[in-house]
């Protein structure tokens, strides 16, 4: 056993490269990423009716990919996507989007670095949207959400109209995600696979807090740690590890369509 202790970042720094060398991510198509993201979102039961959005970004300015208005995220295709333009008219495939998409064009427009959006009524951060509460960082598997999180206190309503994009836009700031109050949540990711990534986190931290909630107030984690832990498991290399464990697991689970 060595005496001297080699720092953290030696460690970090090993891991990062064994990660490149050792992880492959499978490729796909926006349309296969797009419909494995909703395939996750389905087995995590963040389904919420028709109300579930996903959109990702086109390289077309001004225009998004998004599941098809009709459709929920457990049905969702590669086949299902359509792309739409700032007015909501679709560009490629057959279909309408959910009108409600419109705010997405805000965010796109505020925040160049983001890729795709997702947006739903998931039971957990939707049971924090309705008793008005931020979300606290208190477990480590929360802090992929650490200071990356904001919160909107007012709903400004059903967000077909150019204002909510306006205010939600603003809400969210610089951050990943918000906590939408009365209504749900956010993720704003650099790519669709974290956008989903931060989608479930952020379910499960919810679940976490309203659960922890029982034995009395919360410790948030020191900020240095939960910044070095957000960081960490933010590394492109882990999101997309994950979510293609997380596509090869909604491939055994009963209800989904193939792809």
């Amino acid at each position: 056993m060595p005496n001297a202790l080699r720092e953290k970042s030696y460690f970090d720094a090993r891991a990062t490269q064994d990660m490149a060398r050792h992880l492959c991510p499978v490729e796909r198509s926006i349309p296969e990423t797009m419909a494995c993201a909703c395939r996750i979102l389905a087995m995590t039961e963040q389904e919420a009716g028709l109300a579930g959005q996903i959109s990702v970004r086109s390289e077309r300015p001004d225009a998004y990919w998004t599941l098809r208005f009709g459709l929920g995220f457990d049905e969702a295709t590669p086949q299902d996507f359509i792309e739409v333009d700032r007015d909501l008219n679709t560009l490629s495939g057959q279909g309408m989007a959910n009108p409600a998409t419109r705010f997405h064009l805000w965010v796109y427009q505020a925040r160049p670095d983001v890729q795709s959006i997702i947006h739903t009524h998931s039971p957990w951060a939707s049971a924090l949207a309705a008793a008005r509460q931020p979300l606290v960082i208190a477990q480590m598997d929360m802090t992929p959400l650490h200071e990356d999180c904001a919160f909107l206190p007012d709903w400004p309503g059903v967000p077909i109209a150019d204002q909510e994009g306006v205010i939600i836009s603003r809400a969210l700031g610089d951050k990943r995600a918000i906590i939408l109050a009365h209504h749900g949540y956010l993720t704003a990711g650099r790519s669709c696979e974290e956008a989903t990534y931060l989608s479930v986190y952020l379910e499960r931290a919810a679940r976490l807090q309203i659960r922890a909630q029982a034995f009395g107030p919360l410790t948030p984690v020191d900020d240095a740690l939960a910044r070095e832990a957000h960081d960490y498991l933010l590394k492109p290399s882990i999101v997309r590890a994950t979510f293609d464990y997380w596509v090869r697991q909604s491939r055994r689970a009963p209800g989904l369509p193939s792809l």
